[in-house]
């Protein structure tokens, strides 16, 4: 008996000698993220601006980021009807406001983070020109994103009341959902002239300005931006990530004015 008992140790001893090596070169799977995935609603007119800082966070080792661009206006609708935004980045100040009231934006999280100007634009091989507002009248039609929400198409609006053109100008409006589509119609050539942000006119050459539209025309053209409520430390942490150096020369290069104290 004591001789099996011996034997019965040798064996287990051997087998646990030779299992251990197997167990110690199995290599470690990939650490799970810290950060978990995020996604964030912004204006149409920040898609290239923001998925190259999306990429940049990701490589930084901030986590996965996705995006959804579209008009402010309908993203703020998305966000109301309980869409899983985790930011926002609007186009303007109406939008903000309007999920700080429904309780979507704690109010004293959104801050203004960029500047922008409008401008004229035509194909990039119209003969056209414009010295200002009021020769717009001689376009057939003109391409905007939606006056009637769209903070472009709202800015734009809001220049052309203050140059008393806008009811000459309304019927020639063909709206758009948002500002690359307005901006699509123009450099497709199927609509002779728009008014677009100038970091859109720059994002094709199928275009070319005619006319930058005085930035005291438009004086709150401006995009804020601000963790969904409750905000999630992910969330806080790509806010934070945008108001960054790296964010800053993105931004910058795109043609948009940083507003970011340093």
């Amino acid at each position: 008996m004591r001789n099996l008992r011996t034997l019965s140790f040798v064996v287990l001893s051997l087998l646990l000698t030779f299992s251990l090596p197997v167990w110690s070169a199995t290599p470690a799977g990939p650490a799970p993220s810290s950060s978990p995935e995020i996604l964030v609603f912004a204006a149409a007119s920040l898609s290239d601006a923001l998925t190259e800082i999306g990429r940049a966070y990701e490589a930084a080792g901030g986590g996965k980021v996705s995006f959804n661009f579209a008009g402010s206006n309908d993203l703020a609708r998305q966000i109301e009807a309980g869409a899983p935004a985790a930011v926002f980045l609007s186009a303007n100040r109406a939008q903000m406001d309007r999920l700080e009231k429904g309780g979507k934006v704690k109010a004293g999280d959104s801050f203004a983070l960029l500047g922008n100007i409008l401008v004229v634009v035509v194909p990039e091989g119209s003969k056209a020109t414009a010295a200002g507002a009021r020769d717009l009248l001689a376009f057939e039609r003109l391409s905007l994103a939606d006056p009637a929400g769209v903070p472009a198409g709202v800015y734009t609006k809001t220049w052309l009341e203050h140059e008393g053109l806008w009811s000459q100008i309304a019927p020639k409006v063909v709206p758009a959902l948002d500002v690359r589509a307005a901006l699509a119609a123009v450099a497709s050539g199927n609509i002779p002239a728009g008014v677009v942000y100038a970091t859109d006119a720059a994002s094709t050459p199928k275009v070319k300005v005619i006319y930058r539209v005085p930035a005291e025309a438009t004086p709150d053209l401006r995009y804020y931006a601000a963790p969904v409520a409750p905000a999630s430390a992910a969330a806080q942490a790509f806010v934070s990530y945008l108001k960054g150096a790296k964010a800053r020369e993105v931004f910058t290069r795109a043609g948009f004015t940083f507003l970011v104290p340093q």
